[in-house]
Formats: C-alpha cells, structure tokens, sequence
C-alpha cells in the first residue's frame, strides 16, 4: 500500500526517480511498475539488497514496462550521491521524523531535483502521533524512533525555504492511527493481545486483497484519522 499517490506526483514512464529512505520499497516498486528508472537508496544494505532483489524479479517476471529500470544505492540522506538536478521525481515517505538534522535532509532533497521537478514527503499527522506520544514513551524513545511531529504549516515552511513551491497535500492510512494506538496502549512489546493481533491481521488482509470493505471507508476517513501527511512540492525554477 502506497502512501505517496503516484497520479498526483504525475509519474511518467522514463522518468528519473528517487526513492529516498526506500526500506522495504513499496514506492520504488510502484514507480518501477510504471515503466520509471528508479533508483532506490536506504542506510541499510540489508534493504538495499532486498529492494534490489526484488526489482530484478519484477523485470523477469515481465511486470516492469519497456524503459523500466531499478537500481539500489546504500547511501546518506544528508549527503547524497547525486549531481544537482538529477532527478525528474523525489520520494520521502515516513523519513524526516527519524533524522537529527532534518534540514540538512530537506536541502538536499531540493538540491537533487531538478528545475520544475516534483516532490513527494509524507510524515506522521501531527494529531495521532501525538495521541502516541502520549500513551507511550518507548514509541518515540527507542533508537531509531520519532524525534519530533510535524505540524502542516511548518513542514511546507521548512520546505520553502529549501526552494520548494507547494503544490497540494492529504491525508493517508486512517486504519492505521487506531491500531498504534491500541498498539501504545497495551505495550508494544506485548504480542499476545487478541484485539492487536486481529486488527493487524485485517491491515495485513487490507493490503493484499485491495477490496472496497477496507479501502472506501478509508479513504473516507482519511481527513479525519489519517495516521501520514502527504504533501507535494515543486522545485522553483533555477
């Protein structure tokens, strides 16, 4: 299940894609499907590889589109790899929140892409994660974890001062705030509870069956209980 909604991001084949922080690759693999030449890049070899792996047997099991071309780099937020303006695309879904020097990040975001260039962030809504925060302190303790919440009007400011324009912004996965919040609230080390148990089983059935039961009154109630911000911003003309 994508976070970032490719239509709005207005993907085209042969575009010049960055999926920054990729992880497990959800996003790089959706650009992939639509004939992009994506390049997947995470701190982590280990989902590097992974991501990799799995773009390869896409391309043999012909659901990569003539000019569809996926590559994995392992490589740092805060220095990227990259020429300026080498990207037509830019993803950073569930990443900022998780860096010290988030500016740093957004910066070269906005470096990377080029002249009119699209960019897509998504972090933790600001109303959720703080009812997280509140029920649990290990959420945002732990290493690795959240170091802050975003509020809308102060991410889209950071961004403009990087040199973005905004464009547009919603809201996503309304299933999701209510199970980390039970989640915060019976421990998150405690596995045996039934109710979390079976709320993940239906996010895990919500994933793979994509059927209208779970999908319509999500997106109904994303406004509302939507667990990401997604915003979309455009690169000012250099």
């Amino acid at each position: 299940m994508l976070t970032v909604d490719l239509d709005r991001l207005g993907l085209r084949p042969a575009e010049r894609v960055l999926d920054l922080g990729c992880g497990g690759g959800r996003h790089a693999f959706g650009c992939l499907r639509r004939g992009a030449v994506v390049v997947a890049l995470d701190a982590d070899p280990v989902e590097v590889n992974g991501v990799v792996a799995m773009m390869t047997a896409m391309a043999e099991a012909g659901e990569v589109p003539d000019g569809g071309v996926g590559v994995g780099v392992r490589g740092d937020a805060l220095r990227l790899p990259f020429p300026d303006g080498a990207f037509d695309k830019v993803i950073c879904a569930e990443v900022l929140e998780h860096l010290a020097d988030d500016s740093s990040a957004m910066a070269e975001l906005a470096r990377v892409l080029r002249s009119g260039g699209l960019l897509a962030i998504s972090v933790p809504r600001y109303g959720p994660e703080l009812v997280n925060w509140a029920l649990s302190k290990r959420y945002h303790s732990v290493e690795g974890g959240h170091l802050r919440i975003y509020r809308r009007r102060q991410l889209f400011g950071r961004l403009e001062n990087a040199g973005l324009e905004r464009v547009a912004s919603h809201h996503a996965h309304a299933l999701h705030s209510p199970y980390w919040w039970l989640r915060c609230l019976v421990g998150l080390e405690n596995d045996r509870c039934l109710v979390v148990r079976s709320y993940h089983r239906l996010l895990v059935w919500d994933i793979t069956a994509h059927t209208p039961v779970t999908r319509v009154p999500e997106k109904i109630l994303d406004p509302l209980l939507g667990k990401s911000l997604v915003v979309y911003l455009r690169h000012a003309e250099r």
